[in-house]
């Protein structure tokens, strides 16, 4: 009997802990890559790597079709990061070869972020006031009709990358015309939003099918920029605020056709409620998944691949902890020097994790979240001693960053 395989389409966010729950459930996995190379832990964990244009949907069904002739392909997924368009190929993918999947229409309407917004806005879903610019005038109009301060950003894209918080017309046109030539992937003409700055706690909400998960708390470092800096779960809500974020999630995916696997939803809870910030067609990337196995003992990547080959998932909460992750954010752009307490951060009781993103000697830059130097985990009974014990951890660590010469 052939060998059942799990393929994986590109993307670093969560691809290593797919490969090892496919591993745990008796799956080959299989990752197609156009640079293999760059995920360095492909080839440490000897996990077949194939290189194929990714971007290419007839050179993907090729490849999958030759190894349909050695294996069994129980499912394909995929981790749109940096490019959202992967799930959009892989539900293409899913349906040319019968396999369950989303629906690749709807990921594709909810990845470009203005049609997400006129869909979701068309149904009364509280999103902020929002225009579309494709030069550095339309955005400063733009601007001028939302009025001051407003968030401007590439219509496409994920990980907050070339979001920023513009307080003056001249902030708006400076930094469209930085988006305009920045090295982006424009799948069509280059498109800004502007829109509102919708003030007030940002909240996170985990979803698979139709059913909430859990909705945690998320900060961000200091503006302009959206890095960032800290996430925790479950949030202190009363049971009205939770409905309310729970109503507005659900009435979310039926707007936007979703309701098959992972969704994960942010909002701004202002003066209005929750206002529905963006709604991403996937799972959170790392380190959420983490944060949600440790607060409810609900492996949502284990689950997610179970509904992926068509097994039934189980989401029962096992018990109810606070987990947190503090990100390590460089405080200015230049080369690491050195890191130093990340081991006895690690040792500490409560800690569960201390990742570091780069080593000595690596470029960093202040304000943007991929050049993030790390993150620490840490759980417990309660929110207060999770955020004392990560505190604590965080303090551990030190490090040097040379500026850049001008």
């Amino acid at each position: 009997m052939a060998r059942r395989a799990l393929i994986l389409l590109e993307g670093a966010s969560n691809m290593l802990r797919y490969v090892q729950a496919a591993q745990r459930l008796g799956l080959h996995p299989i990752a197609l890559s156009a640079d293999p190379a760059q995920y360095d832990y492909l080839a440490a964990e000897g996990i077949e790597a194939i290189r194929v244009d990714t971007a290419d949907l007839d050179a993907l069904i090729r490849e999958c079709s030759r190894l349909h002739t050695t294996y069994n392909i129980a499912g394909i997924t995929g981790f749109p990061n940096p490019r959202e368009s992967v799930n959009v190929t892989v539900g293409k993918l899913c349906r040319y070869f019968d396999l369950p999947g989303p629906n690749p229409t709807s990921i594709e309407r909810c990845c470009d972020k203005f049609v997400q917004r006129q869909i979701l806005a068309e149904v009364g879903v509280p999103v902020p006031a929002y225009r579309l610019a494709a030069n550095a005038t339309d955005a400063q109009t733009s601007a001028a009709e939302i009025g001051l301060p407003v968030v401007v950003k590439p219509v496409l894209g994920s990980g907050s990358r070339g979001v920023r918080l513009c307080r003056s017309i001249d902030e708006v046109a400076e930094h469209t015309t930085y988006l305009l030539g920045e090295k982006l992937i424009w799948r069509s003409s280059p498109r800004i939003l502007v829109e509102e700055f919708a003030q007030g706690p940002q909240y996170w909400a985990d979803i698979m099918g139709d059913q909430i998960i859990g909705v945690g708390t998320a900060d961000f470092g200091p503006p302009p920029n959206f890095v960032y800096l800290e996430f925790s779960i479950p949030a202190l809500l009363t049971d009205d605020e939770h409905e309310n974020i729970a109503n507005v999630s659900l009435r979310c995916l039926r707007a936007l056709g979703l309701g098959w696997g992972p969704t994960g939803i942010e909002f701004r809870w202002t003066k209005r409620g929750p206002v529905v910030i963006e709604v991403n067609p996937r799972l959170h990337g790392t380190p959420t998944p983490q944060l949600i196995h440790l607060a409810y003992g609900i492996d949502l990547i284990t689950e997610h691949i179970k509904l992926i080959i068509g097994d039934e998932w189980d989401l029962r909460t096992r018990h109810s902890h606070t987990a947190a992750a503090r990100f390590l954010v460089p405080d200015r752009d230049g080369i690491l020097d050195w890191i130093d307490g990340d081991s006895q951060a690690a040792a500490m009781s409560g800690v569960v994790e201390v990742k570091l993103y780069v080593g000595p000697k690596t470029p960093v830059r202040k304000g943007d979240n991929r050049d993030l130097i790390g993150h620490v985990i840490a759980a417990s009974p309660s929110l207060a001693q999770t955020k004392a014990i990560l505190q604590r951890a965080v303090d551990l660590i030190d490090w040097s960053i040379t500026p850049l010469s001008t």
